[in-house]
């Protein structure tokens, strides 16, 4: 003779942890088959929300039941067979094939009229129960993203604060994702050697593991960094009140090269010089080789005159180029007194800017806000108002950074100082460098062409190292060195075009924020 079955299902795995549920459910289930004399012949037992259909261990009762397993099947209530009103539906056709089902804590008798329609009003209920708790909790959601605050899990680099508070900065892995940013936008990573880089450098999920490829993408293709909330789902773009991780320069750029307009350079050196010298006639990088315990370097252009030159040649070359920017150490105490002084006496006031800058922010807002006036009078589509409302979003994101930069201020300007020292000195112990990859790396930010003609090295020097020493050909001896009458004002011509650099800097920066 044949058994029936026996369905006890729970919400959430958190339930069915405490167990509380599952055990009372099934305790009321034998329950009612020992007072009805019903035989269970296997027991079905699921954590998923029966709001949706495709429950996997549902579904597959419902086969043995459509198949004559079993003669039917026992629930505690209707809300743990059905939520919604489609399984009700498949479960009322197999009730009208002789199928019993059976309702451990409601007297429903379904094979008459009147029972029927009670279950069936149930189960609408219970289905409008869910419509209802849908809703409460889709508003709550929507009442935290317009507050500017993100409901779900913190990205990684941020911290969860509880209910109500803004995503903070992560202090340990914060730091590592803005890096990732930066190295990214340089165009010389890829997704794996990023990984890997980054992972060296301690960056870890919150499994601590390595952040994969498709974990890289969805970091970089964020815009929760520059403090935005999109809703991947919807579309859907909220201004954020969690503090931005990285300048919308530098998420523009990166985005950019995410897209392909950019080529990406994920190349590996393995010679001290590849790719960074060009042939001057055809613009080509010079391919590198060894020959008989030598490294040589050489155009593949047959056309071009540019014959091998050899790696110690270069090195000789760099050697003589750098001469000039070497100081001794009481030369850099009385530049960095300079500096101190000239800050001291040339702060900058941004008040005006900074009270532009609000103004626009605050326009800007208006301006988002009446186009969600506009939606709401349906004066506007909803394809149009969200793509609108990104840009306005992204713009004020812009703005906000360029106010960032301004609130800096000296700040900004000192720290650009201290970057340019540190690469003036570390041109002045280049050729003596045993890391490859920092030299390259130097050779990138000081640099804004170096190429050979024939066996001519000519090194053009970027700002502000151009004005610190000339750009001539090297080859043949030392370059020309910008030469003041005394020790003293040369250290003040430095002092000089040091600090231009960084208020030229600033500017151009906070232009493009």
């Amino acid at each position: 003779m044949k058994g029936y079955f026996a369905y006890i299902r729970v919400s959430t795995v958190k339930q069915g942890e405490k167990g509380s549920s599952l055990q009372e459910q099934k305790a009321a289930i034998e329950t009612y088959a020992r007072r009805h004399s019903l035989s269970i012949a296997e027991w079905y037992e699921e954590q998923e929300t029966a709001a949706k259909q495709g429950r996997p261990v549902f579904t597959k009762m419902l086969k043995g039941l459509d198949q004559g397993i079993a003669r039917g099947v026992i629930t505690h209530k209707i809300d743990r067979s059905a939520r919604n009103l489609r399984d009700w539906a498949v479960l009322g056709e197999l009730v009208d094939r002789g199928i019993e089902l059976h309702f451990a804590h409601e007297s429903i008798d379904l094979s008459s009229r009147g029972g029927r329609l009670s279950a069936d009003i149930q189960a609408v209920v219970a289905a409008d129960y869910i419509r209802n708790l849908r809703d409460e909790v889709k508003k709550g959601f929507y009442g935290r993203l317009k507050q500017g605050l993100y409901p779900l899990g913190a990205p990684i680099g941020y911290l969860d604060n509880g209910g109500g508070k803004p995503k903070t900065i992560d202090p340990v892995r914060g730091p590592l994702i803005a890096k990732a940013f930066e190295l990214y936008a340089t165009g010389q990573w890829s997704f794996e050697t990023l990984g890997e880089e980054m992972f060296s450098r301690g960056l870890r999920t919150k499994a601590g593991k390595r952040v994969r490829r498709s974990g890289l993408s969805t970091i970089l293709n964020s815009p929760f960094y520059i403090g935005l909330i999109r809703i991947q789902k919807t579309a859907e773009t909220f201004q954020g009140v969690h503090e931005p991780l990285v300048g919308t320069a530098l998420f523009n750029r990166v985005r950019t090269i995410l897209a392909g307009r950019l080529t990406h350079k994920a190349n590996i050196h393995r010679f001290r010089y590849q790719r960074t010298f060009k042939c001057c006639t055809c613009g080509r990088s010079l391919v590198a080789s060894r020959h008989k315990g030598h490294v040589y370097y050489r155009c593949t252009t047959r056309t071009c005159p540019t014959t091998c030159l050899r790696e110690e040649i270069i090195d000789e070359a760099l050697r003589l180029a750098t001469s000039g920017f070497q100081l001794s150490d009481k030369a850099w105490a009385a530049v960095n007194m300079d500096v101190e002084a000239v800050l001291a006496n040339c702060k900058i006031d941004r008040a005006a800017e900074l009270q532009n800058m609000s103004l626009a922010i605050a326009a800007l807002d208006d301006r988002v806000g009446r186009l969600t006036d506009a939606y709401i009078d349906q004066v506007v589509d909803r394809e149009t108002f969200l793509v609108r409302k990104e840009q306005l979003l992204h713009e004020r994101a812009t703005l906000t950074s360029k106010e960032t930069s301004l609130k800096a201020g000296d700040d900004g300007i000192r720290s650009r100082i201290a970057k340019s020292i540190e690469l003036i000195k570390a041109l002045g112990i280049l050729p003596e460098l045993a890391n490859d990859e920092k030299l390259r790396e130097i050779l990138t930010h000081t640099t804004s062409n170096l190429s050979v003609c024939k066996k001519n090295i000519a090194i053009a020097w970027a700002n502000p190292f151009a004005a610190l020493v000339s750009n001539e050909d090297v080859a043949s001896g030392p370059p020309k060195r910008i030469k003041p009458r005394t020790d003293q004002m040369k250290l003040r011509h430095w002092t000089d075009i040091i600090i231009a650099h960084a208020n030229a800097y600033a500017a151009s920066h906070t232009a493009s924020s």
